[in-house]
This record gives structure tokens, C-alpha cells and sequence, in this order.
């Protein structure tokens, strides 16, 4: 049975930069058999787990392996520190050629030549291997077994419809939760798939978007992180009481930072400045609300805040202590040669102090290289942070009895 209060974890979207995440998890998953044991190998301690693009990944592998916490983390870690970007997308130059560069020829071109063509590229890259990965990588068919055994409570992944303009809230439950709907956002119960992952990890003009029509929504749909007014909305819903909130990028940066005036903004700077306010400002907003929430209702006397359905929610938000584009500037030359020569025509190129467009790179960087060093930058940021992680699930506190072995079972592999 999932542990109580109900913990939730959310994983922001990032693309590559997700792989911060699995660091900062492998920390935890540390952490907790250090203070509890070997029974501490079992269960995930998150009743409710909720994902965003890149994140609902990582997220939908999890809950899938609820029963099997560290063997899970294990695995994605695995995953992560040994990417190569065609387990994600076409990087051959034949794959990059019939989706990229006829969509850049296209907007040099004009439509007028694409309709002569009838080219009908629909975005940058052709993210098909992400397919095969999600089989082996995510296990659906798990999934009811988790909720079953109360391994699990809930599993969200959200997704943005191209076609109605409302962001989307999907999610699956051990018991059922009522769905809500708020301005331009809606929930909807339903059995998660693939596509729906596919759907929520499609970011804007890079990877084309999915259709959902076979799984009951009609229309397009694409990265979760788009219109996310409010990405900690579905965890609270869904029951928990306290979140782990793990980010993909620097939430603030130290103040008064100053960044010296260069010649005009390239595409590629352009796309990432977009990109990070499409990932990184709702969470940073959304975590700040929450606070501000949490502090009004620590004023109230009881009585009032019985009388008030809000409920103060603890919080633990965990994200990267280093710039992320810095860190991705000195690792661009690992992109596939016909990646590189793409993205080299939006204004991506050099490498370390010399790199240009670094911050688009970063969301498209699937090489070990560059995950490596996330995955390892996350272990340390949790590590540094270890009296608050170890207080936040109460794993500092003394248990009384002896600890109960846990009976050994296989871990999880890839096959």
C-alpha cells in the first residue's frame, strides 16, 4: 500500500534535459535505503505520479514498476546514461532530409512550392524510434496490476490539443476520481497508452504532433507543457498531500545576473528562449503560488480553515543548480553530423564558450555525453539537499521495531 501522507511526484518537461530527473530520483531511492533498510527496495514511496512531456516518460515507466521502486529507477537510469538520439529520432541523413529539411525549405521556399511538391513535412524530425523505446522502456499493461495491488493511486500525463486549444489533463486511478475543468484546462479519466505519451512529449515544431482519436479524443494534440497554466494541479487533485517536484531547468537565476549584448538573435536563440518560457515559467509560477497559498492559510485560525476547501500542501522542489544550455554548449558536437548540419541552418553551431544556440540544442541533446553529466549533476543537487529531502518524507525520524526483510524478487530488465 502506497505511503501516507499521499506523496506525489511531478516531472516537468524538458526533452533531454529530463534526464536531471532520474539523477535526482536515483538520490532518493539512495537516500530512503539508507535510512530504512532493505524494505526500502519495494514500493515507490509516490501514491500519485504526474508527468509532462519528457517527464511523463519518466513517469508512466515508474508508476509501471510501482512495485519495484529502485529496480525502476535502475533501469531508467540505465536508459538515460546510455542514450543516442536515434532512440528518439531519424538522425540518419536520409530520416533528417525528409522530415527537416524540407519543412526549412518550406518556410524559405514558401507553401506555394511545398503544395507543387506536395511535400507535406510536419515537423523538424521524425521522432518514430520513439516508439520502440516506449514498448520496451514502458509497460503499460502493468499498469492496472499497480492499481490493483495498491501499489499506486493515480498516473497523470498531459498533452496540449492542437485542434480545441485546451491543455489536457489524462489520467488513470486505482479508484475513480471525480474529472474536473477549469478555464481552458480539462481532465478526462481514461486507460493511458503510448500515444498518449507520444502526445505529451511532442515538442512545438520539432516532432510532429499525435492524434488521440483512437483513444476517445478527437483532434491533434502535442507537448504537455504547452498552455500548462498549472502543472502541480493534477497531483493536488488526484489526492496528494505533499510533492516532490523535480524541474528541468534553473527555476531563477541568481539576481542581477548580467548578460553581455551580442549581435541580433538568431532562429535557434529565438526557438530556446521560446522553448524554456514553454517549460520552465509555469512550474516556476505554479511552485510560487503555491507557497503563497500555503503561507495565507498559515495565518488563518481553524475554524476558518475548516471552513475553506484549500488545504496546505508541503512542498519539496528539487531543479538543476547549473544553467542547462551552458552545460549542453560543450556537448553539440555529439549531435549526429546530419542533426548538427540542420540545426546549423536555425543558428546552432561552435561548442563550449563558442557555442551558438545552445539552449535548443539542449532539449534535442538524447546523446550519453550530455545525459551523463545531467543525470550526474541531479544526483549531486538531491545529495546537497539531503536533510530536506530525508525531513520531507519523514525518513529522518526514528522507527520503532525492527525493519522486516524484504523477500527478494527479480529486477526489471530491458530487453
Amino acid at each position: 500500500m502506497f505511503e501516507t501522507p499521499l506523496t506525489g511526484l511531478v516531472l516537468s518537461g524538458g526533452g533531454a534535459r529530463a534526464a536531471y530527473q532520474v539523477g535526482v530520483l536515483r538520490a532518493v531511492a539512495r537516500m530512503r535505503r539508507q535510512a530504512l533498510g532493505p524494505v526500502a527496495r519495494l514500493r515507490t514511496p509516490f501514491g500519485v505520479i504526474s508527468g509532462t512531456s519528457a517527464g511523463a516518460i519518466n513517469a508512466a515507466a515508474l508508476a509501471c514498476h510501482a512495485d519495484r521502486f529502485d529496480s525502476a529507477v535502475e533501469l531508467i537510469t540505465k536508459v538515460w546514461q546510455n542514450f543516442a538520439a536515434e532512440q528518439v529520432y531519424r538522425a540518419d541523413s536520409l530520416g533528417v532530409m525528409r522530415s527537416g529539411a524540407q519543412w526549412l525549405t518550406m518556410l524559405s521556399a514558401g507553401w506555394l512550392i511545398a503544395r507543387w511538391r506536395r511535400a507535406r513535412p510536419r515537423s523538424l524530425l521524425d521522432n518514430s524510434p520513439l516508439i520502440e523505446l516506449l514498448r520496451r522502456l514502458v509497460p503499460l499493461e502493468r499498469l492496472p496490476m499497480m492499481f490493483e495491488q495498491r501499489q499506486l493511486h493515480a498516473l497523470a500525463v498531459t498533452a496540449s490539443s492542437y485542434s480545441s486549444g485546451e491543455h489536457y489533463t489524462f489520467y488513470d486511478a486505482a479508484q475513480p476520481v471525480e474529472p474536473w475543468q477549469r478555464s481552458q484546462r480539462v481532465a478526462r479519466p481514461t486507460r493511458l497508452s503510448h500515444a498518449h505519451l507520444l502526445a505529451s512529449s511532442a515538442i512545438p515544431f520539432v516532432f510532429p504532433a499525435t492524434s488521440l482519436a483512437g483513444q476517445g479524443v478527437p483532434g491533434w494534440f502535442g507537448d504537455g507543457s504547452m498552455r500548462q497554466t498549472a502543472p502541480l494541479s493534477a497531483a493536488i487533485h488526484l489526492g496528494a498531500r505533499r510533492l516532490l517536484i523535480i524541474g528541468a531547468g534553473r527555476i531563477q537565476d541568481a539576481p542581477g545576473r548580467v548578460v553581455p549584448a551580442a549581435d541580433y538573435p538568431s532562429l535557434a536563440q529565438i526557438a530556446g528562449h521560446a522553448l524554456s518560457s514553454i517549460f520552465l515559467d509555469a512550474l516556476a509560477v505554479d511552485v510560487e503560488r503555491l507557497r503563497r497559498i500555503n503561507r495565507t492559510l498559515a495565518l488563518l485560525p481553524d475554524e476558518a480553515l475548516a471552513d475553506t476547501p484549500l488545504k496546505p500542501i508541503e512542498a519539496l522542489l528539487i531543479s538543476p543548480s547549473q544553467r542547462i544550455d551552458e552545460i549542453a554548449a560543450h556537448h553539440v558536437g555529439a549531435l549526429p553530423r546530419p542533426v548538427r548540419s540542420l540545426l546549423r541552418g536555425v543558428g546552432v553551431g561552435g561548442e563550449g564558450a563558442d557555442a551558438r544556440g545552445a539552449a535548443l540544442a539542449s532539449y534535442l541533446l538524447f546523446e550519453s555525453s550530455f545525459t551523463r553529466e545531467l543525470v550526474a549533476l541531479g544526483e549531486a543537487d538531491a545529495e546537497a539537499r539531503r536533510d530536506e529531502v530525508l525531513h520531507f518524507f519523514g525518513w529522518d525520524r526514528p522507527r520503532p521495531g525492527r525493519r522486516p526483510r524484504a523477500p527478494a524478487g527479480p529486477d526489471i530488465w530491458l530487453p
